[in-house]
């Protein structure tokens, strides 16, 4: 119960294979680069928001008829 044979690895390799075929990794890898990115930028615009559309404080004055 040590590791893993060669032949072990050659059955991995196999079904790594079969489910993802060939250049289907480097695409999901590209699919993954696109969502990071798309999430940084989203991140940005939230930052970088007009002050129009965010809230804005109101000041109250103290009742002076006291």
């Amino acid at each position: 119960m040590g590791s893993f044979s060669m032949w072990h690895w050659l059955i991995v390799l196999v079904i790594v294979l079969l489910l993802f075929g060939r250049g289907k990794i480097p695409e999901l890898m590209g699919d993954v680069a696109k969502g990071i990115k798309s999430f940084k930028k989203g991140m940005n615009d939230e930052d970088t928001t007009p002050e129009s559309t965010t809230a804005k404080t109101v000041d109250h004055k103290a009742d002076e008829t006291k």
